[in-house]
């Protein structure tokens, strides 16, 4: 991956000057700590996506610091030094020095020494920003670092005055995605969208779920992806009523659905993406008909992504076509408003529609206006869509057996879901490349 020095810079200078807007102080925000999986094995590093965000830096025991104390604009990054040794048996390491140039920081140290230097920059700090409650144990650094400037209260030293949470100013600069960052997940996507089309080839009757999440996970990494986004699902038969199954051994057993939730993630970005087959490489006449309800609940809530229209609209409009043909198949029972009103549809539709992506699964940024009125209910309005944002939209219906289900619906699962850019004149469905039309399913498996 190539580092833009700029790109980076850029987006430590709003989150400065967003801090100089309220005041001036200091913000702090480590990267995530290496977690042991069993004896002296970590589990595979993933950085803190709010640290990558600001510096590129992909190594562990890392913190970026932000000055903004009136006229003066600094970052700082803390990271490990060069230790051959060290990089003899865990790898290459930049280093402070190093670093400082490559990745376009005003200073850098050697993280064993920001006990020494953070009390200095947090002395007489109008304010701390940190995103307190993230990484528990760095809490307690924090804290020390307050105490220990506290300490000096006698010598006329102060400690900061007040508290705010970086978060919520990275959480609005992460919502909505720059050129470069809509690159990445257009590639993303269409890595993800590859390995459907390679595991929905390799299906066959007798073959288990793990054989298909290896078809998922091989196509990730040659694609150059670092690999899943998310632990993927692979759920044959009635585990596809599982929201949240994970990919075992059950067997794929022809007259059966298969659902897959899996998707990569390409320098730091994830994508989201869900197709429903039939293991036979037909539909049955009953998967057909719930098949394409869901279908069309995804067509009328993608027409709602557009400018301007909340971050709602793609649900209420899912919900709309899903309840309307839940009666139509005998499901439910009454008015569509009558079974909306009531909540009677989530019976078989229990999660939203949508969620935001980017540099995690469930990205960063409110779902409501910020700082808005709250209306009757204690409610703020939800947040309108605007371009640069990426969401799913994931309508699924998951049929247990029930008195009010008929024998030949039971145990059928179907969820199919998208990810969407949304563009100054409408949305971009980024996956696209993975078929959902159910012809278009049948003709593939037949090839």
């Amino acid at each position: 991956m190539t580092i833009d020095i700029d790109h980076f810079r850029a987006r430590r200078a709003r989150v400065l000057d967003a801090i100089a807007a309220r005041g001036g102080g200091v913000a702090i925000q480590p990267t995530a700590p290496e977690v042991l999986r069993n004896r002296d094995s970590e589990f595979p590093y993933r950085h803190d996506s709010y640290f990558y965000y600001l510096t590129g830096f992909p190594e562990p025991e890392a913190v970026v610091v932000l000055l903004a104390l009136g006229a003066r604009r600094e970052s700082i990054l803390f990271c490990r030094a060069k230790h051959e040794e060290r990089e003899i048996w865990d790898g290459y390491r930049y280093g402070p020095e190093l670093a400082r140039g490559v990745f376009g920081f005003d200073a850098a140290h050697p993280i064993e020494h920001i006990d020494e230097e953070l009390p200095k920059f947090l002395a007489d700090a109008p304010a701390l920003f940190y995103g307190i409650g993230s990484i528990p144990r760095f809490d307690e650094q924090v804290q020390r670092w307050l105490g220990a400037v506290r300490a000096l209260a006698r010598t006329g030293v102060a400690a900061p005055g007040a508290l705010h949470d970086l978060h919520v100013i990275l959480d609005e600069m992460r919502l909505v995605k720059d050129d470069a960052e809509i690159a990445t997940m257009r590639r993303a996507a269409s890595i993800s969208a590859r390995a459907h089309v390679r595991a929905l080839r390799a299906c066959r009757p007798g073959a288990r779920e793990y054989e298909l999440e290896a078809e998922l996970l091989h196509e990730f990494r040659r694609q150059g992806a670092t690999g899943p986004a998310y632990t993927s699902i692979v759920a044959a038969g009635r585990n596809a009523c599982v929201l949240h199954y994970r990919a075992g051994d059950a067997e794929l057993n022809d007259g059966e659905l298969c659902l897959i939730d899996a998707a990569c993630e390409l320098d730091g970005y994830a994508t989201d993406l869900t197709r429903t087959f039939p293991v036979s490489g037909r539909f049955s006449g009953p998967q057909r008909a719930v098949y394409d309800l869901v279908l069309a609940a995804q067509a009328a809530a993608i027409e709602r992504v557009r400018p301007g229209n909340s971050f709602h609209a793609p649900h209420e409009a899912a919900v709309r076509v899903l309840t309307q043909g839940l009666i139509d198949l005998g499901l439910l029972a009454g008015s569509v408003d009558g079974a909306i009103e009531s909540g009677a549809y989530r019976q078989f539709y229990m999660h939203r529609t949508s969620h935001w992506l980017g540099m995690d699964v469930h990205d960063a940024g409110d779902y409501r206006e910020p700082g808005a009125a709250v209306d009757d209910k204690g409610e703020r309005p939800w947040r309108r869509l605007a371009p640069g944002m990426t969401l799913t939209i994931e309508p699924g219906l998951y049929i247990r057996p029930a008195p009010n289900v008929p024998e030949p619906l039971e145990h059928i699962g179907v969820r199919i879901e998208d990810d969407v850019l949304v563009t100054p004149t409408g949305r971009e469905v980024l996956t696209h490349e993975a078929p959902k039309r159910p012809d278009d399913i049948e003709a593939l498996m037949r090839g």
